[in-house]
C-alpha cells in the first residue's frame, strides 16, 4: 500500500509534500486507513490521537455467542517472547508488566452458520481506547471469542506456522473458515470534524449474510 500511495501522490511528494500513514492496520485487517499528505496534517492527526480525539471503531466476526451485550476489557499487552518462549515473533500476550490496553466491545448481532468447526458466531463492534499491536484480536481471544480466521489467536497458533510454510490449504480452511482474520476498520471519527465510514467488505458481509 505504501508503494501505491507514493505513486498516487507523486506530484505532492515532488512538490515538497510528505505522505504519512496516520493509523496502521494489521496486515489482514481491511477498512479505513487515514493518510496525511503533508507533515502539518500528520502532526495534527497525531496530536488528535494522543489526546484520544480520533475515535476508531472496528467490526469483527467472532466465534461463539457472548453472554454479554457490552464489555470493557482492560488488560495490558506485551510481546510474548519477552516473558516466555514463543514460536511466533510478533505474537502478543496479556501480562501485568505490559503496556496498558483497553477495548470496549458491543454485540451487534448473533447468528448461526453451518460450518466444519461450529455454528455460532457474532458480529462485534470494537472500540479501542489504546492502540497496541493486535489489541482487539487478543482481547477478544482472552474473553473466549477469538476472531474468525485469526491464525495466531484463533483455534491453534500452529495455523500461522503452517500458513507461512504451505500457504492456504483445505486443512486450514476447515479450522479457520476464512483465509484472513475477520476484522474491519469501519469508522474513523474526529470530534466536531465529521467521520469516515466503511461498510463490511464482500468477504465478511457474505459470511454474515449466509447465516441460518
Amino acid at each position: 500500500m505504501w508503494k501505491q500511495l507514493r505513486e498516487l501522490f507523486a506530484f505532492e511528494i515532488a512538490s515538497g509534500g510528505q505522505v504519512s500513514i496516520v493509523n496502521r492496520l494489521d496486515r489482514e485487517t481491511s477498512g479505513l486507513v487515514l493518510v496525511a499528505k503533508t507533515a502539518a496534517a500528520a502532526r495534527d492527526f497525531g496530536l488528535l490521537m494522543q489526546r484520544h480525539l480520533l475515535r476508531k471503531e472496528y467490526l469483527a466476526i467472532v466465534w461463539g455467542w457472548p453472554d454479554w451485550e457490552q464489555k470493557l476489557v482492560d488488560a495490558p499487552l506485551a510481546r510474548q517472547s519477552k516473558y516466555q518462549p514463543s514460536l511466533i515473533w510478533l505474537k502478543r500476550m496479556i501480562h501485568v508488566s505490559g503496556a496498558p490496553a483497553q477495548t470496549e466491545f458491543f454485540v451487534e448481532r448473533r447468528f448461526r452458520k453451518s460450518t466444519s468447526s461450529g455454528d455460532r458466531f457474532s458480529l462485534i463492534r470494537a472500540i479501542p481506547h489504546t492502540g497496541r499491536t493486535h489489541q482487539i484480536r487478543l482481547h477478544l481471544a482472552s474473553v473466549g471469542h477469538p476472531v474468525v480466521g485469526d491464525k495466531i489467536y484463533g483455534p491453534d497458533q500452529q495455523c500461522y506456522l503452517r500458513f507461512i510454510e504451505t500457504g492456504w490449504t483445505h486443512e486450514l480452511e476447515q479450522k479457520l473458515l476464512l483465509p484472513r482474520h475477520a476484522l474491519h476498520s469501519a469508522r474513523l471519527a474526529m470530534e466536531d470534524r465529521g467521520a469516515w465510514i466503511s461498510e463490511l467488505p464482500p468477504d465478511l458481509a457474505e459470511f454474515c449474510s449466509a447465516a441460518l
